[in-house]
């Protein structure tokens, strides 16, 4: 953690607030006070533009970064793409692993990504062997994460079945993701719980993959383990037709009905994609304050469908945003892509403002993730500095207002970041990688070879 003053010439405060000439003083990584109206101190770091709390994007499959564009041959769907994706798991080990996410967890802070959530379950050597350390995996991730220096909340993922209906997994690529079964999955991330406990910008959570991966007898489990040690639980839910019938036909039960009646719902859980629900699904989700998460980048690019948002926006829970499979990384993006979704589907422009789609980038995506004290640029909170570039050829005109942040901006108008008081990104540079780019094309290169 680190100290000092920043400065910031203009900075969002939340709901449509933008003030300017606003004084950040830090102490041990925290806001420690707010001044606004103020001249920059001889002292204080300038931050230019709009200053922004840190972006979280709280759904991410680091690995899939080394498919960008190389799926978008030809035609198909999500279970065409998902063979690709295999080959890709495949190839990686611990080694490779680390260099890949470091790479793209450098790009998510160039993006102004202050904390990422990453839905883990490249677990095991080929054909599904343990290596000599169980979690060398989830331990690559959270050494990329700290050397990228961004918060990480990895969410160790239960998988265990290969469809609906309990078939066990499919010989290759998918036994590397299975433990047996939901018990040998708690005590090895137990044991993973037990080797970050302590380790500054790492917190372990649990997912389910899904109602496809996690039978029913075992979903109790992994959600009995996230609530005793107060800990995320996320889990891919309704994303495809196709898995929606099948649980209806395996289980007469929707998906969200299914992990309603197994207590996976409820205001620690984050519910991800929730592309076609019921309305008594969408009652189940909003009616015990779970968290849904929309990736919309990554369902468009699958053809997965559009969301109700506007309809789980009227919950308790946090609506929060991820880039998922990496077809881009900008939560700008995501941001303003649910509002455009929406106009698409219902031909009615203005359903969710630009100030409530930056609470989701900000404060809900903090929250899901278990980082309650981020995502606000107010005393106490974490000190995460995302600064926006107002004078770019995308938001020169537009003034410093939420709605050119998230309708005109995009990642590569993120000019500096400051994570826990400590400068991550300067001048659009990683302080740390410099030529990040690079780094992600040899990486992707030998994936890939």
């Amino acid at each position: 953690m680190s100290g000092g003053d920043f400065w910031c010439e203009h900075a969002w405060l939340g709901g449509d607030r933008v003030e300017s000439g606003v004084h950040c003083s830090v102490t041990n990584g925290r806001i420690g006070s707010v001044h606004i109206g103020v001249p920059p101190p001889p002292s204080a770091r300038r931050l230019h533009g709009l200053v922004l709390p840190g972006l979280a994007n709280a759904h991410s499959h680091a690995f899939h970064r080394a498919l960008r564009s190389r799926t978008q041959r030809g035609s198909g769907s999500f279970w065409t793409w998902r063979e690709l994706m295999y080959r890709a798991a495949e190839r990686l080990d611990p080694g490779l692993y680390h260099r890949l996410a470091r790479a793209v967890y450098a790009e998510m802070a160039l993006a102004g990504v202050t904390v990422v959530g990453e839905f883990h379950y490249l677990h095991h050597d080929r054909g599904g062997r343990p290596y000599a350390e169980p979690n060398a995996m989830g331990l690559a991730l959270v050494e990329a994460a700290a050397e990228a220096g961004v918060r990480l909340t990895l969410l160790d993922t239960c998988y265990l079945s290969a469809s609906v209906d309990g078939t066990p997994l499919a010989e290759g690529t998918q036994q590397r993701f299975g433990d047996g079964d939901g018990q040998r999955w708690a005590e090895r991330a137990e044991d993973l719980h037990r080797q970050a406990k302590g380790r500054a910008g790492v917190r372990i959570g649990a997912a389910v993959h899904s109602v496809r991966a996690v039978p029913f007898e075992h979903l109790g489990t992994v959600a009995e383990w996230a609530g005793a040690r107060h800990a995320p639980l996320h889990v891919h839910c309704s994303e495809q037709v196709t898995e929606v019938e099948q649980c209806l036909a395996v289980h007469d039960r929707t998906p969200t009905a299914l992990l309603r009646d197994a207590g996976v719902l409820g205001p620690g859980t984050t519910a991800v994609h929730v592309t076609h629900l019921t309305g008594a699904d969408v009652r189940d989700l909003t009616g015990t304050a779970t968290g849904v998460c929309f990736c919309p980048t990554t369902e468009r690019d699958l053809g997965d469908g559009i969301g109700p948002a506007p309809a789980l926006l009227a919950g308790n829970g946090p609506f929060s945003l991820g880039s998922d499979s990496h077809a881009v990384i900008d939560l700008f993006e995501e941001a303003r892509a649910v509002e455009l979704n929406e106009r698409l589907a219902g031909h009615r422009r203005g359903s969710i403002t630009a100030a409530r789609l930056l609470r989701s980038a900000t404060v809900d995506g903090h929250r899901c993730l278990g980082w309650t004290d981020a995502g606000q640029l107010r005393a106490g909170q974490r000190a995460d500095f995302v600064a926006v570039d107002l004078g770019s050829v995308r938001t020169a005109g537009g003034g410093a207002t939420a709605e050119n942040a998230v309708f005109a901006a995009s990642a590569c108008d993120v000019t500096d970041v400051v994570v826990d008081g400590r400068v991550v990104v300067e001048g659009r540079r990683h302080v740390t990688f410099g030529d990040t780019a690079a780094e992600l094309d040899a990486v992707i290169r030998e994936v890939l070879r």
